[in-house]
């Protein structure tokens, strides 16, 4: 059984860093594209950014860049994202996902909710101004 499991989340004021992981188990990590999404209060959710299985390449939305980082540690099972310069527009509970494939870049498929298989519970991380 694939388990997500997010954490890191919390309280922070704008200008701050966090740092999300999520932790898998229950499938072969180092073969699997992870991504990030987040999703606000009476908002879609959306993407953030996501990793390649190998780590090699990775894709952020444009409100991020510059500000998130995505890693993996296939020897540990986790991804995390490194979360500097927050803003208030940053709240939302935060996901990250997987899905089978051994790609070498991010395809358009990939950005979008429906090109992941599995999903984390959320955690929630508030930015206050």
């Amino acid at each position: 059984q694939v388990q997500l499991v997010e954490s890191g989340g919390g309280l922070v004021q704008a200008g701050a860093s966090l740092r999300l992981s999520c932790a898998a188990s229950g499938l072969t990590f180092r073969n699997y594209v992870m991504g990030w999404f987040r999703q606000a209060p009476e908002k879609e959710r959306e993407f953030v950014g996501a990793v390649t299985w190998s780590g090699g390449s990775t894709y952020y939305t444009d409100s991020v860049k510059g500000r998130f980082t995505i890693s993996r540690d296939n020897a540990k099972n986790t991804i995390y994202l490194q979360m500097n310069t927050l803003k208030p527009e940053d709240t939302a509970v935060y996901y990250c996902a997987a899905v089978y494939g051994l790609v070498n870049f991010i395809t358009v498929r990939l950005t979008t909710p429906t090109g992941y298989d599995y999903w984390g519970q959320g955690t929630q991380v508030t930015v206050s101004s």
